[in-house]
């Protein structure tokens, strides 16, 4: 059974940064596509970042350039480093994995706990 578990929110101020982590198991990470959710109150969930099993990202465009998405397979180990960090930033934040392929759509199969990230101005 795959489990994934998030970890690394928190509160910052604007234009702070931090790194969400989401540990994988029950499957070899290095075949899976991941990617990282969020959804602010009263919005629907949004992709924001995904890699594919070769290392391939994409991104939001409200988020390019500011967030990096990395994972360590050998750690089984989904990352995002949120650099800028503004108040639109402030959301429950979701990790991802299926064996598919949903770019930034909310198909996948396995999805984490959420996590919050809360930016103050």
């Amino acid at each position: 059974q795959v489990q994934l578990v998030e970890s690394g929110g928190g509160s910052v101020q604007t234009g702070g940064s931090l790194r969400l982590s989401c540990s994988a198991s029950g499957y070899p990470a290095s075949t899976y596509y991941m990617a990282w959710f969020r959804q602010a109150p009263g919005k629907e969930r949004e992709g924001v970042a995904g890699i594919d099993s070769g290392g391939i990202t994409i991104y939001a465009d409200s988020v390019k350039g500011r967030f990096t998405i990395y994972k360590n397979n050998d750690k089984k180990t989904l990352y995002l480093k949120m650099n800028n960090l503004k108040p639109e930033d402030t959301a429950m934040s979701y990790c991802a994995a299926d064996r598919v392929w949903y770019l930034l759509r909310a198909g996948y199969k396995d999805w984490g706990q959420e996590t919050q990230v809360t930016i103050s101005s």
